[in-house]
């Protein structure tokens, strides 16, 4: 995937934003399973190939994952095999919009009762972008959440776009992030849509879910040239650097090329 100045994404212990989000979801995770004494029932809505739930099959936990890509999920069902986890993983070809009958006619994982909720977790990952409406999107996920389990969105966010496109003297771009609706800099734009992160995080609030983490993903790690990161000191530093100012009570974090919200279901 190319990011937004059409080049590969730079590898570099920074990390991608998977391996970050991941490093906080497994945290996450591990502690709910805890709590519940069971492993998690998990839904991974626009899933693809797993990147996000073969892992968390590895670690134990039962993984619906629903795309609507059939090559995603032949990949994924080839990725779940390779690491002996394809009896936990159900692969559904669907969308935000079908999702919820997907469960029904399925059976869900476990008893859905009257309520179709059934999940302890659900991840929507990368996809808010493309669905039609967000607002209808987030509501029909939390829908399938089971009383305190967690939503975690993560999601494209406008002003790293801003500033790495001025940067980049790229100014007309970098206006049209900035001020149009839907935080595009023209129909070449590779991204959908992007979001603003009090927007998002009020998006989720909206559909009766409460954010108990906050996160920028990626402040840094697109803008300092490859050529200032030659020695595994200098590495190091951007992680820690990367670290600090993810969190939500740092304004910094609306900087992120993504921002990553977990949330509970009352």
């Amino acid at each position: 995937m190319a990011d937004e100045r059409g080049r590969p994404p730079r590898p570099g212990p920074a990390g991608s934003r998977t391996s970050a989000v991941q490093r906080v979801l497994d945290a996450h995770v591990a502690s709910s399973a805890e709590r519940l004494g069971r492993p998690l029932r998990v839904l991974d809505l626009g899933g693809g190939t797993g990147g996000t739930a073969v892992p968390l099959a590895v670690a134990g936990h039962d993984l619906t994952v629903v795309d609507p890509s059939p090559d995603a999920l032949f990949s994924l069902r080839r990725r779940a095999a390779e690491h002996g986890v394809e009896d936990r993983v159900r692969a559904l070809q669907g969308d935000a919009d079908t999702v919820r009958d997907l469960v029904g006619e399925t059976g869900g994982a476990g008893d859905a009762g009257a309520s179709g909720a059934v999940f302890d977790l659900v991840c929507l990952h990368g996809a808010l972008e493309v669905v039609d409406d967000p607002d209808a999107a987030v509501g029909a996920v939390a829908a399938l959440l089971t009383p305190g389990g967690t939503f975690s969105l993560v999601v494209a966010q406008r002003l790293h776009a801003v500033l790495t496109n001025a940067l980049a003297g790229r100014l007309d771009r970098a206006r049209a992030v900035l001020t149009r609706p839907d935080g595009r800099w023209g129909e070449d734009d590779p991204v959908p849509r992007r979001f603003d992160s009090s927007a998002v995080v009020d998006l989720v609030r909206a559909q009766g879910l409460t954010p108990v983490h906050v996160q920028g993903v990626r402040m840094f790690a697109d803008l300092v040239p490859s050529a200032l990161l030659d020695s595994e000191a200098d590495r190091t530093a951007l992680v820690a650097l990367e670290e600090a100012a993810a969190g939500s009570e740092h304004p910094l974090g609306a900087l992120g090329s993504a921002l990553h919200v977990l949330a509970t279901r009352d």
